[in-house]
């Protein structure tokens, strides 16, 4: 039997964990909700659900890595009970991760393609029309966006490899340590323009009129919304890493500092977004319009816009490729344990197979663009989000969450074993009742209410 490979360093592990959780939804939906659900308010509650709901989730997903050895697909059948029937939750798993490469190639495609055009000073000039127009034209051309889902993919793949140690580890440390430098050096300049103070009140005080209008209990669910979906948790993106480190950790301090590093990034993001709104007068959105739109026109006015404008788009590809890099060496590592194939062979055959499941998102915009699956304006992307956010990550971390608290399963014991080998923070064996009975009841409202935002069944 072939050796696992092992990760060479503890840095690596928590980059790597932090880069597959650290995504575009850092960016371009954080500081939205934190300023449109009264500020500081709501970063308060959205840290409460992350240590209460977020810390003990991707402890479970570790120790489920870390003790079986094997990817998310063979993990649960080393782990559970002879007859037992968890391990179908790994074809779940496996299907979510190519899900969501099947959309998000295309995003980090688009970042790719921005980080180029401001570089090449595409948008210098253009007015607001002028850059929403060159938004709508690449989103038009299926050959352009074609083009940058296949560079991201075999990039991806390529890093992939290399091996984990050589390849996986080692460029996405150097990523990773260079978005982090890179977001503060963006955060400086945004805090420090005229104007940007009225951004940072706006995005950090308590907002109580804010938070009447919303309601108390929207606020609530969005911020209990954010911090599960910030993690990626339920389709064994973090499992994956679990399996290749040692046991000199407890692994509950190894999943706060995740979350603190996601947490970092998320909060700075806002950090540049809302002072560079405020200081220009633009109204801060969500989603792509924010990172396409508005951003690229605050470029355009700032002085060195072009030179802040690629590095917040070189900081932007670095978000979304290190979740790539992630998701990419996930599925690997499940094909690999499933055929016994080398690692050469299932990079070539996933390589082309993520290229030719990429298309129909890419062709959703233009030529495909009269599919809409989730009603009037909805494309093929936003059902594949769908299916990945509001389906399979709730019940994927339902499933892990019941696997490892119910004697069914692999059992509270077994999983607090796992976690607290090794030194540091542990798993505490006071939460045992609330975990087993009250975040199920978490995970179920953060599952209903994805439903019924795009179904509006209550």
């Amino acid at each position: 039997m072939e050796q696992r490979e092992k990760l060479s360093s503890r840095l690596g592990f928590i980059l790597l964990s932090a880069g597959c959780a650290i995504g575009i939804g850092n960016v371009w939906k954080f500081p939205y909700m934190a300023g449109q659900n009264g500020g500081g308010i709501f970063v308060l509650i959205y840290l409460f659900f992350l240590i209460i709901m977020g810390v003990p989730m991707l402890t479970m997903e570790f120790s489920i890595g870390r003790a079986s050895r094997k990817s998310p697909v063979l993990a649960c059948k080393v782990l559970e009970k002879p007859g037992q029937k968890w391990h179908l939750h790994g074809y779940m798993a496996l299907i979510g991760n190519y899900l969501l490469m099947m959309f998000y190639t295309v995003v980090a495609g688009w970042m790719l393609h921005y980080f180029v055009s401001t570089a090449k000073g595409a948008f210098e000039g253009l007015d607001t029309a002028g850059v929403g127009e060159a938004y709508k034209n690449m989103l038009a051309e299926p050959a352009t966006m074609a083009f940058w889902m296949i560079v991201v993919v075999v990039l991806g793949f390529l890093v992939c490899s290399l091996g984990v140690a050589k390849g996986v580890e080692k460029i996405t440390k150097i990523m990773m340590l260079a978005l982090l430098g890179l977001i503060v050096i963006l955060a400086v300049n945004s805090i420090l323009l005229d104007g940007g103070a009225e951004g940072l009140k706006f995005y950090l005080l308590p907002d109580a009129d804010k938070i009447k209008e919303v309601g108390l209990a929207n606020v609530i669910v969005g911020a209990m919304n954010q911090s599960f979906f910030t993690l990626s948790l339920g389709i064994g993106s973090m499992a994956i890493f679990g399996s290749y480190i040692d046991k000199k950790y407890a692994l509950t301090g190894e999943a706060l500092r995740v979350a603190v590093l996601d947490t970092f990034v998320a909060i700075t993001s806002g950090l540049i977004i809302f002072p560079a709104c405020f200081a220009f007068g633009v109204n801060p959105d969500s989603g792509p319009n924010l990172i396409f739109i508005t951003l690229p026109n605050i470029f355009n006015n700032m002085t060195g816009g072009r030179i802040w404008g690629s590095l917040f788009f070189v900081f932007m590809s670095f978000a979304a490729f290190s979740t790539v890099i992630a998701v990419f060496e996930n599925i690997i590592s499940c094909f690999m344990d499933l055929t016994g194939w080398s690692r050469k062979k299932t990079v070539i055959i996933n390589m082309v197979l993520m290229i030719i499941l990429s298309l129909p998102c890419v062709l959703g915009f233009n030529v495909l663009s009269g599919i809409t699956p989730l009603g009037k304006g909805s494309n093929i992307m936003d059902l594949e989000d769908f299916i990945v956010s509001n389906i399979m990550l709730p019940i994927g971390a339902l499933v892990y969450l019941l696997f490892c608290t119910s004697r069914y399963g692999w059992g509270w014991k077994k999983f607090t074993e796992e976690a607290n080998t090794g030194k540091g923070t542990r798993m505490p064996n006071a939460i045992r009742i609330y975990a087993a009975y009250v975040l199920p009841v978490i995970i179920l409202i953060i599952f209903l209410v994805g439903l019924n935002n795009v179904f509006k069944i209550f």
